[in-house]
Order: C-alpha cells, then structure tokens, then sequence
C-alpha cells in the first residue's frame, strides 16, 4: 500500500518523479540532532521552572519540571546506555 492513503474517504495516489524511489524522500535525523533537540528542551524547561516558580503560576514550574526530567532522562540513556 505504499504510495496511497485516505483523505476523506477517497484513496488518491502519490505522485513521483520518474526515476524516484519512494524511500528516497525521506530525510533521517540522526543523534546528534537528537541530542540537540534534548538539550535546548532542557534549556527550556529550566527557564519555565524559572518563570514559573517568579511568577507565580504553577502549572508552569510543573510543566517545566517535567521537561526537564525527561530531558535528562533521555541524556542519561544516549550517555550510559546507548
């Protein structure tokens, strides 16, 4: 079923230029990417935890507290166990 899906009850089909493979357009992002990513959510959750905790609202030291533990979750495993 590659190259087909569903939108709106009707199957449409993809179109490709001759000569090019399906798997082809795909762009993969590789662990540094990744890394990047994971260490400006860590950035971003400690200035959350930050607002959050001087001005009062709560629910954004929360949601800050929990991006940053998963943020050095993640660090964590690619350092130690990838």
């Amino acid at each position: 079923m590659r190259g087909f899906f569903l939108t709106h009850n009707r199957v449409t089909t993809m179109r490709y230029r001759i000569g090019e493979s399906i798997d082809a357009q795909a762009t993969s992002l590789d662990q540094g990417a990744f890394t990047t990513i994971t260490v400006l959510s860590l950035l971003i959750g400690i200035g959350f935890i930050y607002a959050g905790l001087r001005s009062k609202h709560y629910w954004l030291t929360i949601w800050g507290s929990g991006l940053t533990l998963a943020s050095i979750c993640y660090l964590c495993y690619v350092v130690f166990l990838l």
